[in-house]
């Protein structure tokens, strides 16, 4: 009785299993468990099948094993079997279990020796069991056979190190006696994953099938290729057996009875055997789950700290209750109104540390892109004075005027005003998106009630709808009240006196302002310069800083070895496609004058990883004076190119110099437009759409959603939040369970203490021990087997075998061998640590 407290937390770690399989994650809790590895055909399944009684694994030649069957053993009065992917399902008939392992195995693997590390989990009930957890694994196969890909043996391997490189995983290392123990594929295995032997068990099999005159004496006594936790010889049941439907509690008595009365393993009878086996694993196990206790106890108690919160609003959780639903309703609105206003305005806490939010967003809108979109509208000098010079010609008519037209300057300038139109409603456009982007951001919350969330979207994006034709309507009035009336008194206004003087003014100021900003940076950043070809380096990432007269770029951010200066007079900047195979988004410098911008390129291309960051640089080059190409320009040029009179306002000095003066004129009326438009126009959106929608969201959201019908449509949870909410309780409280069982499982366990350090050398090098030899090739005496003819099936007599004499060699001891013509792969005994014995050395064999 003193496992009691083990034995209860067993099916509850199964039970914790269970539930975090359910809800499709992994607990990773890492529970103690036994992993079975050998060879093929080492006795793996049936030493399963000893334990519970029953025959109920798959047999036959080859590999039989083709998934890993992860087998739960729980005491239980009554004995039946369930499958996991069966639920509900009880198994009483144990060939029907074999029958569902092999028909569950070809579902994945196919019929012909495929493979899958996909497990089956099969539970048995049992009286004659001990609560204990085992996986059998694929033995290990070298030549691909059927269905199996080339690299059979490397897929194996890669399954069965899934379990065994976990430290919570005890191996048992199942290897036959009748084959080299140095050459054991189960060793192999646990040398590589546990060199110190703290988690190997070793099980010798197939005792009674060893050649005459030989045995297994050594490695079972610990001495060959010891183990720290030593090694444990069954007798299972033959294939003749087994075809003749041995009865394996009568196997199990045989086997007591072969350890008894063979005198090579007589005095080990005790510590030998199927029944000690068990009583071993179940100690050994109870000793690894007492070991990782502590670091189970904290990995449950993180996990119950991780979940305690959402637990905490679920537990007095009633869903018919209409209450709840109201009061549910009033926090989600509050909430919703809330978020959608710390997005807007900004907030302390929880900030996006990813992206741009609502508001940092519309504020880029205001301050980078509606700028940037009235900039675009600015046609070149040349075809300003072109348009100037028109409509002085066509407004004097056949007349020669001596005076400069009053009407010219408010032709052009109305023309120009009007233009301002598009880029005011594209900006009213922007900013509709992003706060139809920030209502559905803050309505993921709302997920757990898709109706409310989705009536909630409506309405707001409803209202945000209704009010854009309001304020389209508001901003065009805006453009339609500067176009009514030009205020040619407004004090920032040259007025037609000052405008001759101005311009030679300005002119002089801008070549001394030159001077000045040529120091002053306007901005620095990393970019990528993108066409330069592939045999002079390819596209290369470097420093940039922008000022006022020049781009420079230098290898690093430090600024001491710069690549290049370029001056900006004469550049524009126009958009580059994004190509297929590049990510980043590409702007490109040219030369309005078509020269070459940097060596021997027409134009420089520039890159960087996001659209925010080229809009970003394209509003510093505008404060560079450097402006984007309009899509008119090239028609206009070609229109220019064809006109007769393109140039001839240049042959009449007088002409040129209204057309100077209404060009200065214009200019100073449409810098004082630009800034009050600038000005205005974000006014006027967060006034009439984004204030307006916040004060909607708070006062009136509640009532739209009232009257839209029956609130409980509207509170009707997910199916997916109630599973989600069942599974967090369930959870919750298995948890729970599990730390108040720990707790009362470290005081009531009786455990058994680690043996002593064995001189485990050889599981500690890549290689066995290089002092060995083969047996066919050992140049001492060989200890052959008494007089007489083996018997036929190679099985050993019944009764005891002549021991052989003492060696009168007084040297090391002589190293035992299975006779000549016994096949090759009994190893002689290493001639290094050998413990020496009071009488001669048994005849011994590598399992």
């Amino acid at each position: 009785m003193g496992n009691r407290g083990m034995e209860e937390l067993i099916p509850l770690v199964n039970k914790l299993q269970d539930t975090f399989s359910s809800l499709g994650q992994s607990a990773n809790l890492d529970l103690p468990q036994i992993a079975v590895v050998g060879g093929q055909s080492a006795g793996k399944s049936s030493v399963l099948e000893n334990f519970v009684g029953k025959d109920f694994l798959p047999r036959g030649s080859g590999i039989v094993t083709r998934r890993p069957l992860v087998l739960q053993l729980i005491t239980s009065s009554t004995e039946f079997a369930e499958f996991l992917h069966c639920k509900g399902k009880k198994f009483i008939d144990f060939d029907e279990v074999r029958q569902e392992i092999e028909a569950e195995t070809d579902r994945v693997t196919g019929q012909n020796k495929g493979i899958s590390p996909v497990p089956i989990n099969l539970r048995v009930y049992s009286p004659n069991v001990l609560n204990l957890t085992l996986v059998d694994l694929p033995g290990m196969t070298k030549v691909p056979v059927g269905d199996q890909p080339a690299d059979i043996e490397n897929q194996i391997k890669e399954m069965l190190f899934q379990f065994v490189t976990k430290d919570n995983c005890l191996i048992l290392a199942v290897s036959p006696a009748n084959s080299d123990l140095a050459n054991s594929d189960a060793l192999k295995i646990a040398k590589e994953v546990d060199p110190q032997g703290l988690r190997t068990i070793g099980v010798i099999t197939k005792l009674d099938l060893m050649d005459e005159g030989t045995d297994a004496r050594d490695i079972l006594e610990n001495k060959l290729l010891p183990l720290r936790r030593g090694y444990i010889g069954v007798v299972n049941r033959s294939q003749k057996d087994i075809d003749g439907k041995k009865d394996i509690h009568a196997a199990l008595q045989a086997e007591r009875k072969f350890f008894l009365s063979h005198p090579s393993y007589r005095h080990l009878a005790d510590r030998m055997g199927t029944a000690f086996l068990q009583k071993a694993l179940n100690q050994q196990l109870t000793n690894h789950i007492r070991d990782t206790l502590p670091a189970l106890r904290s990995k449950l108690q993180s996990q119950v700290l991780s979940i305690e919160k959402e637990v905490e609003e679920y537990k007095n959780f009633r869903p018919d209750d209409p209450s709840r639903k109201t009061k549910a309703l009033l926090q989600m609105v509050q909430q919703f109104a809330v978020d959608f206003e710390k997005r807007i305005e900004g907030s302390g806490d929880q900030i996006d540390t990813y992206e741009l939010s609502g508001g940092a967003k519309i504020n880029r809108i205001f301050h980078e892109r509606f700028p940037f979109e009235l900039v675009k509208l600015e046609g070149d000098d040349k075809s300003l004075r072109k348009e100037i010079s028109y409509a002085i010609k066509n407004i004097h008519g056949i007349r020669t005027g001596l005076f400069t037209p009053d009407m010219a300057f408010e032709t052009i300038v109305k023309r120009q005003i009007a233009q301002i139109k598009e880029p005011c409603q594209k900006c009213v456009d922007m900013v509709i998106s992003e706060l139809v982007n920030t209502v559905r951001q803050c309505t993921q919350k709302l997920a757990q009630y898709p109706m409310l969330r989705e009536e909630m979207e409506r309405i707001v994006t409803q209202h945000i709808r209704d009010r854009e034709s309001r304020t389209k309507d508001q901003v065009m009035l805006l453009i339609d009240i500067e176009l009514s009336y030009m205020n040619t008194n407004h004090e920032d206004f040259i007025g037609f006196a000052n405008a001759q003087q101005k311009s030679s003014q300005m002119s002089s100021k801008k070549k001394a302002a030159g001077n000045q900003d040529e120091i002053m940076v306007i901005r620095k950043g990393w970019l990528t310069i993108n066409n330069i070809s592939i045999m002079k380096g390819g596209a290369k990432e470097y420093w940039f800083v922008l000022t006022a007269e020049t781009l420079s770029w230098y290898k690093d951010d430090e600024e001491k070895e710069k690549k290049y200066m370029l001056p900006v007079d004469n550049l524009k900047l126009k958009d580059i496609e994004k190509s297929f195979m590049s990510s980043k988004h590409i702007f490109a410098l040219f030369n309005t004058e078509h020269r070459n911008v940097y060596k021997d390129y027409r134009q420089l291309e520039l890159a960087s990883e996001s659209q925010e960051e080229v809009d970003s640089w394209k509003a510093s080059f505008l404060r560079a004076g450097v402006y984007p190409e309009r899509s008119v320009d090239k028609d206009k040029a070609e229109v220019e190119d064809s006109s007769s009179d393109g140039h001839i306002h240049s042959l009449d000095p007088q002409l040129e110099r209204q057309v100077e003066i209404v060009r200065n004129l214009v200019d100073s009326y449409l810098s004082i437009i630009h800034r009050t438009v600038r000005d205005l126009i974000p006014k006027t959106i967060m006034h009439l759409m984004v204030n307006n929608t916040k004060e909607f969201i708070h006062a009136d959201l509640l009532a739209h959603l009232y009257s839209c019908g029956d609130q409980n449509t509207l509170m009707e949870e997910s199916q997916e939040q109630a599973q989600h909410r069942d599974e967090m309780l369930r959870m919750y409280h298995a948890l729970r369970e599990g730390l108040h069982i720990i707790g009362d499982i470290s005081t009531s366990t009786i455990t058994t203490a680690m043996p002593p350090p064995v001189d485990d050398s050889w599981l500690q090098v890549t290689g066995m021990p290089s002092g060995r030899r083969s047996p066919m090739s050992s140049p001492t005496p060989q200890r052959r087997a008494p007089p007489g003819p083996p018997r036929p099936g190679g099985r050993s007599a019944p009764g005891p075998p002549s021991r052989p004499a003492v060696s009168p060699d007084p040297g090391p001891p002589s190293v035992p061998s299975r006779p000549n013509r016994a096949p090759p792969g009994v190893p002689s005994r290493p001639s290094k640590g050998s413990p020496a014995h009071g009488e001669s050395p048994q005849s011994s064999i590598e399992g």
